[in-house]
């Protein structure tokens, strides 16, 4: 036995080890092997109709209702049972894309947009290994990573899990991501097939887009994946062009299955999936959440669904696990289930990519030599802001990993251990996030006669009055407890007052973890509600680690009505909770917001240099409102200015925004969510221990006015929102990001590609000849400044004089992170293919070569050009 499962592991290896080859040459799909498509069709030969509907339903733990448990479930989100007696191991399902999202803690890594402004196929790599390592290591099979729907729309409450808004960046990079996954032992998943880009009315949006902006924007990071090996693909939400793209025939059948080959299985985002018959005929395999799949056999059996399609849908769940190892047990006549051989979790290892990542996607979007701060600047410093004292680790939703918290460190006590003892580091928060409890002075029962709000308990029907709602630590309520409060709050001046729920601390979105929960409504209108995902949690905590949600609403002096409750029994999926409730209501009154503002511009007056910490919260199910800072961040900012100019602006967020104050601030560095470890990486970089080296990956706007949606509601958020006739177009066609800027002249706050260093790079020797199917580019980039630093010089290819399409002024054909010291040069050569120099055709549906001689860009930017020439006409054709 012990031989024969050392030649089962031995043969799982030699399978992954074949994954690492498929980039080089192409997708093989399993079905070219006929061996292995022999032992597939017996396995399923075997299988009884039930056992087939087995592996296409999947198991959610602890949801109700669901067909199956796992019996080693650790808080993972999706679950195959296989088929024991035919040796079919189970499938286990983690969130990604930014970390492994389960209970146990695993490596919070940067948001995965911070690992698009590195510009880094090894970046990408070693991101691509730590989730696919941290999945194996907590038992899971498939990663639902990397996400790769394009940016198209700067409010897009999902942008900072993808990979940018340029095709060929998110291609390049999503390639060595996910074979890397994969050559850990994890199938990976590129989601959401396809144009889920945007989360308003996500799920029945009807995306409107042709198929030539399809193709050449949304598509090819998908195809990249799709060739170079991915066992798994999960489709949308939307529908495209009036068909959900779960039961989609040109995307799952002829896109995906015919044009690139795909022979694994599609997987249905939470919900998504809204059939059976015509699901299943497209294409989708494994449903999660929905329940369409109950009604599977019965479309069997009544001759609505042929058998053959029910065998098809699980040979491509089969031909994944065989590609991976899975089925070294199964056999036909009998097998033996035998589960993998996981690696441990390198805590170490991950976090030293996860801060290398952090800091190599920090972008400096403007320097005008207050950074790397000076020893005489950290002798007198103001840190202002929330996220200073606190760490903003990553975005909300399905994404968000907690991380091992006790890594976490804030930038304040970064800065403060790495400047050493001659600095002086004072901070302010200047946005309060937590508040304080709401005095006893300002409520009152029902009924008036005290202060204090009445306690119900709602199993046993016992009331009291309590003084303050603030239950917190020894002071806990008991397990067990479900309390409703009531009475009136009455505010002393007419204006807008923010009310916070704080409960237990939340486990993130793991769903098999027990917590306390709460609400807060004033007049009726909920404020705060601390359920995971169903709620509104902030992604910080209370400085005393509880969670905290709330939120906003103008009041006129007086008595307004209030209800508050908590409770250990659970909500939703989340189990009840052993342990004591943990609540507190807190709030902040217009006065105290404004004094902490004072506060704050009174300790940058006093200082020599300042550093304001800004942030945005940007989370799974909801699209921003707008491209502004949230709360009163602007008005801080502009506040803190005037009381200082040497200010840095230090930015968490995972989208643009629009920056009234850009020209009087010294500096602005862009960290985005910069996951555990972005403490001691957001100080290095300050301090100048680190070099910035991170590239834009997307387009900062000047203002709202200036984005391709701007009087188009049609194109965003789309028409008849919130009613099954919602729709979109895409009438910007092509125009994505920085090519609607460029096609229509208008200059941004930071451009594409845009990033700063602490040196300086000349560009020289722009040569362009013809190799292969294409072009060679070749130039040399040298370093004149002072200390190492990173660059990205970026190919772009202009149109022919005679276009035969309407083509971007510029678009992104090339690019290479290099590494460079004082006085060092290199010689960089990129090669330009048939692809890059090809548009979609509507005529002949496929690539045509754009005949004529093309403009070549080569720059620090796709606007900071230092190079260009032209490559001549190879050939053409239309």
């Amino acid at each position: 036995m012990a031989i024969h499962a050392t030649l089962l592991r031995c043969g799982r290896a030699l399978a992954l080890a074949s994954l690492a080859g498929l980039a080089a040459g192409g997708f093989i799909p399993a079905s070219a092997d006929a061996a292995h498509n022999h032992k597939i069709d017996q396995l399923i030969a075997a299988m009884t109709l039930d056992e087939k509907i087995s592996m296409l339903r999947g198991s959610v733990p602890g949801l109700p209702g669901q067909p199956a448990t796992d019996p080693l479930s650790n808080g993972e989100v999706g679950y195959l049972p296989g088929i024991p007696r035919l040796g079919i191991p189970p499938l286990r399902f983690t969130d990604g894309p930014g970390g492994v999202r389960i209970t146990p803690p695993t490596t919070a890594m940067p948001a995965p947009v911070s690992l698009a402004a590195t510009f880094s196929t090894d970046f990408a790599r070693q991101y691509g290994k730590v989730l696919g390592h941290d999945a194996q290591a907590t038992n899971n099979d498939v990663i639902f990573a990397p996400m790769i729907n394009l940016v198209r729309v700067p409010y897009g409450g999902r942008d900072f899990e993808t990979l940018g808004e340029d095709p060929f960046l998110m291609s390049r990079i999503v390639v060595p991501e996910m074979l890397a996954i994969q050559g850990e032992g994890t199938i990976a998943t590129p989601k959401h097939f396809a144009e889920n880009n945007q989360e308003t009315n996500r799920q029945g949006i009807d995306v409107n887009v042709d198929e030539r902006t399809l193709n050449e924007i949304e598509l090819p990071a998908f195809e990249a994946s799709v060739k170079a090996g991915a066992g798994s693909v999960m489709c949308a939400y939307n529908k495209v062009n009036g068909l959900y793209s779960c039961e989609n025939p040109t995307l799952l059948t002829d896109i995906l299955r015919k044009r690139w080959r795909f022979d694994g299985f599609v997987v249905s985002d939470y919900g998504a999936n809204q059939s059976v018959v015509p699901a299943l005929t497209a294409g989708m395999g494994v449903e999660f959440l929905s329940q369409h799949f109950a009604g599977l056999k019965a479309a069997v059996t009544s001759g609505q669904l042929p058998v053959s399609v029910v065998d098809r849908a699980v040979r491509g769940i089969l031909n994944t696990m065989d590609r991976f190892g899975l089925l070294e047990g199964a056999s036909p006549a009998g097998g033996t289930v035998i589960e993998p051989q996981r690696p441990q979790l390198d805590v170490e290892a991950d976090a030293k990519i996860a801060r290398d990542v952090a800091t190599a996607g920090a972008v400096l979007l403007k320097n005008e030599g207050v950074l790397p701060l000076s020893r005489e600047n950290l002798r007198s410093l103001a840190v202002i802001g929330p996220t200073g004292r606190q760490l903003l680790v990553g975005g909300g939703g399905s994404s968000q990993v907690e991380g091992f918290r006790e890594r976490e460190k804030s930038p304040l006590t970064a800065l403060t251990q790495l400047a050493g003892p001659g600095a002086s580091i004072a901070f302010s928060v200047g946005i309060d996030l937590d508040g304080v409890p709401v005095p006893a002075s300002v409520l009152s029962p029902p009924g008036g006669g005290a202060q204090g709000l009445l306690r119900t308990n709602n199993v046993t029907g016992a009331t009291q009055i309590d003084p303050q709602i603030d239950f917190t630590r020894t002071n806990a309520l008991p397990t067990g407890s479900d309390v409703t409060w009531t009475g009136t709050v009455t505010v002393p001046t007419a204006g807008e007052y923010e009310f916070k729920i704080q409960t237990d601390p939340s486990p993130g979105l793991a769903f098999d973890v027990g917590i306390g929960t709460g609400t807060v409504s004033v007049d009726s209108v909920q404020l705060g509600r601390t359920v995971p995902f169903f709620g509104n949690l902030s992604r910080l905590p209370t400085t005393d680690a509880l969670a905290n949600a709330g939120g906003r609403i103008t009041l006129s002096a007086g008595p307004h009505t209030i209800q508050v409750t908590g409770t250990t029994k659970g909500a939703f999926f989340i189990p009840p909770s052993p342990n004591p409730l943990q609540i507190r209501l807190a709030w902040m009154t217009p006065e105290l917001r404004q004094a902490r503002i004072d506060a704050a511009v009174a300790a940058a007056r006093s200082a020599r240099a300042v550093l304001v910490f800004v942030h945005e919260e940007g989370t799974e199910g909801s699209d921003r409102p707008s491209l502004s800072l949230p709360l009163e961040q602007n008005g801080l900012i502009a506040a803190v200015v005037s009381a200082n100019p040497r200010t840095t602006v230090v930015l968490n967020s995972g989208y643009p925004v629009v920056m009234p104050w850009v020209d009087r601030v010294n500096a602005i560095l862009q960290m985005w969510y910069p996951g555990q470890e972005g403490g001691d990486a957001t100080a290095e970089l300050l301090l100048g221990q680190a070099n910035p080296g991170g590239k834009l990956p997307v387009t900062f706007p000047r203002a709202e006015a200036d984005t391709p949606f701007a009087g188009h509601p049609e194109r965003f958020p789309g028409l008849a929102i919130g009613t099954p006739s919602a729709q979109q177009f895409y009438s910007e066609g092509i125009f994505v990001g920085y090519r609607w800027y460029d096609a229509n002249g208008i200059q941004p706050l930071f451009p594409f590609g845009h990033g700063l260093s602490y040196t300086r790079f000349d560009y020289s020797d722009l040569k362009i000849q013809p190799e292969g199917d294409g072009f060679a580019i070749s130039f040399r980039v040298r370093n004149v400044g002072q200390v190492n630093g990173a660059e990205v010089p970026q190919v772009y290819l202009g149109p022919p004089s005679s276009a035969p399409v309407p083509m971007a002024p510029k678009q992104l054909v090339g690019f290479e992170r290099i590494e460079l010291g004082p006085g060092e040069s290199e010689k960089v050569k990129l090669h330009i293919g048939e692809r890059q120099l090809s548009y979609w055709s509507t005529v002949t549906h496929d690539w045509v070569v754009a005949g004529g001689d093309r403009p070549v860009y080569v720059g620090s930017s796709s606007r900071d050009i230092r190079l260009q020439g032209q490559a001549k006409e190879r050939r053409g054709r239309d």
